[in-house]
């Protein structure tokens, strides 16, 4: 297996289907799904023995009980059980682009990441998408997506970037290629020695630290935003407080000031 692609879930069954059925279509395959499921129901499970018997590329289900958000630690369970080199993670509310998998192993390069982006949808659009949407693409194409609400703006020009226009635009764009954690990719090892997610950080910025321990370990990033492409479905984020931002804070601004390159409650913790 060359590629793993990891992405997290928690009791969101119907934006799951559609993220699995855009890994389902891309033109790129020698890749496995593992899906880091942060303590989802029993339906959650039932939608992926569904969908194993209806779609040719591995699914692993790696899951853990219900203990609040603990995205840190599933996904790092995730890596542990990935059987390729080189991982790209996004989120289980993001649909790719048939090409995305494809993008990620072209440009993937030893000694560095790659930093994505996503395009976010409004709830009526997220809802309407259907399975032929997926299958046929019209989810990335600009006229359908106009044709169903989408207002016009420069963000839009993602869906028209391509070659040469793909790549000046990755080259001027002001945002920092960090580690974003519905877009990004980079090999396992690198993620081993840095001792993957840190686990004492919930909601917030705990995929940008991770990044900021790559640039402290000497990686260096690639910005892939206007190649690599998804559509992100909307959805309520019940698990955000500001408890928990200042506490992220405080351990990204340690990682910064210190040069921090193993975190202390990472992968480690769950061998």
């Amino acid at each position: 297996m060359e590629i793993s692609v990891i992405f997290s879930t928690y009791n969101s069954e119907e934006w799951l289907e559609k993220v699995i059925l855009g890994f389902s279509v891309q033109t790129y395959r020698d890749f496995e799904i593992i899906i880091a499921d942060d303590g989802s129901r029993d339906a959650t499970k039932t939608l992926i023995d569904r969908l194993r018997k209806e779609i040719d590329i591995p699914i692993v289900h790696v899951w853990q009980e219900d203990n609040g958000f603990q995205k840190s630690q599933i996904l790092n369970k995730a890596i542990l059980a990935s059987q390729a080199d080189y991982l790209i993670f996004t989120d289980g509310d993001c649909i790719p682009r048939k090409d995305f998998v494809a993008v990620h192993n072209n440009f993937r390069e030893k000694g560095y990441f790659l930093s994505g982006g996503y395009f976010k949808l409004p709830m009526d659009i997220s809802k309407a998408i259907t399975k032929q949407d997926i299958i046929e693409q019209n989810c990335f194409d600009l006229n359908w997506l106009k044709a169903n609400g989408l207002p016009a703006g420069f963000k839009n020009v993602k869906f028209l970037a391509s070659g040469l226009s793909s790549k000046i635009l990755n080259f001027i764009t002001p945002t920092n290629a960090s580690w974003n954690g519905h877009n990004s990719s980079g090999w396992k090892q690198d993620l081993i020695e840095v001792n993957g997610f840190n686990q004492e950080m919930q909601y917030g910025g705990q995929d940008r630290e991770l990044g900021e321990r790559l640039f402290n370990k000497g990686l260096k990033s690639k910005q892939i935003r206007y190649s690599a492409i998804c559509v992100h479905l909307d959805h309520k984020r019940g698990y955000v407080n500001q408890e928990t931002w200042k506490k992220n804070y405080a351990i990204r601004e340690n990682t910064r000031k210190n040069k921090v390159i193993k975190t202390p409650i990472g992968i480690e913790s769950n061998l």
